[in-house]
């Protein structure tokens, strides 16, 4: 199991993608499991709490269960806090990819997304919040995607 953890806008999504394409693996967005009163108040821009995280966490580590059970998958899942990242390896073996950019990088690509309920303005919320592991693999974003996927699948291979 393979999680592309980081700050919204940092492009867990587009790596993660990528990464299971390049490994045969499916991918998951946990954005995609969010219940709706989590994405309303994202899209109102009121911070998530952890309270509103817990049934979203536990969702996910029992996916993850049966992922992890069933040939492994790609997560993409912003894992902010070390408490989260605990519950979501709690039922699975996992390789943490964090990555990694600057405010105002990420900033920039926020702005210019479209469709997304994280706004630009929840992203100080977000680096207020990381807890950045000291484990895992840490990869920097101010590069090509290949770049990074290349990256990553080197550091996988060492990582096993």
């Amino acid at each position: 199991m393979i999680v592309i953890m980081g700050v919204s806008g940092c492009g867990k999504t587009t790596i993660g993608e990528q990464l299971a394409q390049a490994l045969a693996l499916p991918f998951y967005d946990a954005d995609d499991f969010h219940p709706p009163s989590n994405i309303d108040k994202m899209k109102h821009n009121i911070a998530l709490t952890d309270t509103d995280r817990e049934p979203w966490l536990l969702t996910l580590a029992d996916h993850m269960s049966d992922w992890d059970n069933h040939g492994g998958a790609v997560l993409s899942c912003s894992a902010l806090k070390e408490s989260y990242r605990a519950v979501l390896a709690s039922k699975s073996n996992i390789t943490w990819v964090y990555l990694k950019g600057s405010f105002a990088l990420i900033h920039s690509r926020l702005k210019n997304r479209k469709d997304h309920y994280m706004t630009s303005e929840l992203l100080q919320s977000q680096f207020d919040t990381l807890e950045e592991p000291d484990y895992g693999i840490h990869i920097a974003i101010d590069q090509s995607p290949e770049q990074i996927i290349a990256t990553i699948l080197s550091k996988l291979k060492t990582h096993e």
